[in-house]
């Protein structure tokens, strides 16, 4: 294994004619628990038979399939798909897929910086008490601390555009600023069920014990390397029953130590407790960014129901007018007709009599029509 970037070819004839036949090899970066990493050019069959895992496994970390952010917990390796970070872990080296993505590289200085020896201890745990934070662990802190950054900066992307947006549709509904409205929130959904996945996988981990304990792959190593309770001392103290006993008790109480421990994961929990609650704080921004935006487009509705009362009204008032005008203009008609009255004869005064009077009644009526609709409450004050 290379270290520093450096390129492995594969020179195994069964792995290049499995090549052959499958996909095309994609890229990944292995770093191991001594700072060294080496980029690679292999394909499935390969990075299945290596790390002992199904192809339906893999295939989460296949760019060209669209899953939901997951962890999968495996007998020796823990399967990481979230976003943009595709890794197995197992407890010596990661394995990351395509190092050279704009994304992926500040995590992989990150895995660089974290793994190498010089770092064992935990940030901000004391000196004396000596205890080496688990190999997996800190490559999981990585991933997690990367997406849970990730996350937040787009959700804070995401505000910087949404609240403006909503002012201005606020302060003028136009087209233009309902549908940039609009591809904000389709924005702010995918990305709220984005979030939304990953905490759920982290809450589903921190509700059962049993799948955090199942993270813990180092002390699988650990428990699968011990000799058996009772087998004895080895063979190169035949004649010395102290010694062995000695070493047959050490053995024993490595091994109930290790029992005992099987249970513990205060440490695991403690680790995924902290991103769950930076990404349940994210989450809860965009919460509060959708119920804004919920709220906006109530005051929205209501705007443009006052608006669509306010037509009505008006509407109303112009029929209430076309009805008097109607009538005054019977009164007209009446008038204008061409039949031989009597009284159509040496009564010319009376034609402004009788429009003045006709106008003033309808204008009354116009005006008693307009006053019972108030007071019946259909326009308003």
């Amino acid at each position: 294994m290379g270290r520093d970037g450096v390129v492995v070819p594969v020179v195994d004839h069964e792995q290049s004619c499995l090549n052959k036949k499958t996909a095309v090899s994609r890229s990944w970066i292995l770093l191991d628990h001594n700072g060294h990493n080496a980029i690679l050019d292999v394909g499935k069959y390969v990075v299945m038979r290596r790390f002992q895992i199904h192809a339906r496994d893999l295939r989460i970390l296949d760019p060209m399939f669209s899953y939901p952010s997951t962890i999968l917990r495996r007998e020796k390796v823990i399967l990481l798909n979230l976003e943009h970070i595709k890794a197995i872990i197992t407890a010596e080296e990661v394995l990351l897929r395509d190092p050279m993505d704009d994304n992926v590289i500040p995590i992989v200085e990150q895995l660089q910086r974290r793994l190498a020896p010089d770092n064992i201890i935990t940030e901000g745990q004391e000196q004396e008490d000596d205890v080496e934070f688990p190999f997996e662990f800190r490559a999981l802190e990585v991933a997690l601390e990367a997406i849970c950054s990730y996350l937040d900066a787009c959700t804070r992307e995401l505000e910087t555009d949404a609240y403006p947006a909503l002012e201005d549709l606020i302060s003028k509904i136009s087209c233009r600023n309902l549908d940039r409205v609009r591809k904000l929130k389709s924005t702010m959904t995918r990305l709220t069920n984005r979030v939304q996945k990953v905490r759920d996988e982290l809450e589903q981990l921190l509700d059962d014990d049993d799948d955090m304990a199942d993270l813990y792959l180092s002390r699988k190593l650990t428990l699968a390397s011990l000799p058996v309770s009772g087998s004895g001392a080895p063979d190169w103290f035949p004649n010395s029953p102290t010694i062995g006993s000695k070493i047959s008790q050490a053995s024993r109480a490595s091994a109930a130590a290790a029992t005992q421990e099987d249970n513990d994961v205060e440490e695991l929990e403690m680790l995924l407790e902290a991103h769950y609650t930076q990404i349940d704080g994210t989450l809860n921004k965009l919460i509060t960014l959708r119920e804004y935006v919920d709220d906006t487009e109530d005051y929205i509705n209501l705007q443009l129901d006052k608006r669509r009362n306010e037509l009505i009204q008006l509407e109303l008032i112009l029929s209430s007018g076309t009805v008097c005008l109607n009538m005054y203009a019977l009164v007209t008609s009446i008038f204008g007709m061409n039949i031989p009255y009597t009284w159509n004869h040496n009564h010319g005064y009376m034609f402004k009599w009788v429009v003045i009077i006709s106008g003033i009644a309808f204008a009354l009526f116009f005006s008693t029509m307009i006053l019972y609709a108030r007071r019946r409450g259909i326009f308003g004050s």
